[in-house]
Parts: structure tokens; sequence; C-alpha cells
């Protein structure tokens, strides 16, 4: 996403109060790129809740009024686990209402984000929605089973991601929607599940790959579903 030929570009992160949210923010913050960088969190003014699509939309209004050409939306949110809700290890702990729950949260969610934030991209030139998938949902990677509702729901991503890009390169040429592996981040989501061996990153060493790899990123990327390297995942 070569956007160096302007400078009055607006970036917005959706999901600022996580850990790895404010470090996108921090870093684009300090990119010339940009005149202004918006971060969006339920705590965020203007508010912006997942599970509620009004919000979603008032927020969307909020960047639109700006007049800004919006050239980078990062959807830096993601649901594993809380104090009522562990990975399933087995079939025999699936339970419907907090599968529902993981959905609303990592796919229907991201979803509505494309729905309002989409058509807001800069259509002058290169712009960029990229959201958090997770390498767990990809299908042709999944050797080791379990985390049911997880896989599934970045795997429904994966494919929300892939059909929004077929509509959005139709009204936008050059513009991309993309999904993004940012690795194992220290982070409270990954905190109990950061085994020996596990390669764990800063959120801030997690940002600038992610920002790295969206600045390597062409047109015909767009749908695609990359690695914190820049290498393209299996679906």
């Amino acid at each position: 996403m070569n956007t160096n030929a302007s400078s009055d570009g607006l970036a917005v992160v959706i999901g600022a109060s996580g850990a790895l949210g404010a470090a996108l923010v921090q870093q684009l913050q300090t990119d010339t790129r940009f005149t202004q960088v918006l971060g969006l969190s339920r705590q965020s003014q203007p508010a912006l809740d997942l599970l509620d699509e009004a919000s979603i939309a008032a927020a969307a209004a909020y960047v639109a009024s700006t007049k800004l050409p919006l050239r980078l939306v990062i959807d830096a949110t993601g649901f594993l686990h809380d104090s009522q809700h562990q990975p399933e290890k087995s079939w025999r702990q699936i339970d419907p209402s907090q599968m529902a729950r993981v959905f609303a949260l990592n796919a229907i969610g991201p979803a509505l984000l494309m729905k309002y934030f989409l058509p807001l991209l800069d259509a002058s030139g290169p712009s960029v929605l990229a959201t958090l998938s997770a390498k767990v949902g990809s299908i042709g990677d999944n050797r080791l089973g379990g985390w049911y509702s997880y896989r599934a729901s970045k795997a429904a991503l994966n494919q929300l991601v892939r059909t929004a890009a077929i509509e959005l390169q139709r009204r936008q040429p050059h513009a991309l929607c993309v999904a993004l592996h940012p690795g194992t981040v220290h982070s409270d989501l990954s905190a109990p599940f950061a085994k020996t061996g596990l390669s764990v990153v800063s959120p801030q060493v997690a940002a600038q790959r992610l920002l790295a790899v969206l600045a390597q990123l062409q047109p015909a990327d767009s749908g695609g579903f990359f690695n914190h390297d820049g290498a393209a995942l299996p679906w």
C-alpha cells in the first residue's frame, strides 16, 4: 500500500484499547503519510462496540465527517477467552451460547466494520482495510484440532474478507481488504497460552511487522490472508 504520494490521509485503528491496537496507533502517529490517526474502542469518543451496530455506524459517520481521505483501517479486535469462556479442547466442551459470542466478536462484528468502513476508503489512490485473523483459522494448516469456536470464527472471518474484497474491487479498484496473522503477541489474550518455546513478541514488534506487511501490499493482494512476515497463508 504505497501512500507516499500524499500525506493528508487518515488512519483508523479499531480496538485501540488493546495492547496491539495501542501499539499500532503509537507507530502510525509517527508515520508522515497520515495527517491524523484515530483510535476507536468501547472507551473512545466516539465509542465503537462490535456488538452494537449503531455504534459502528456512528463511528463511521464521524470518520466521514473529518473529510480526510481514509487510507488505512486496521481492525485490531479479537476474542479468544475470558473468565467464563476458554477455548474448547474437545467437541464435548462446545456450548452454543459461548460459540455464538465468539462468532459475534470475531466474525459478525468485523463484517459490520466492513459494511460501514469499506465504502469510506479513499477511491483516489491506494487504501486498505486490514483485519486481524489468526493462523489457527486456516483450515489447510489445522493439524492439532481443538479451539472449535475460535478456529471456526476466524475461518468465517477469512471468508468474509475474501468476499468483501471481490465487491470492493468492483467499486474501488485501488482499495484492498485483507486478513493478517500477527503471530503470538504478548497480551492478556495470549498470556495463558504462551507455552515455553513459543515465539511471543511485544505489541510494538508485532505492530512494526504488520505495518511493514501492509506497506508492501499491491491491489492484486486484496482478499488475501497474510502472515506477519508477509507470506501468504493457506485457507
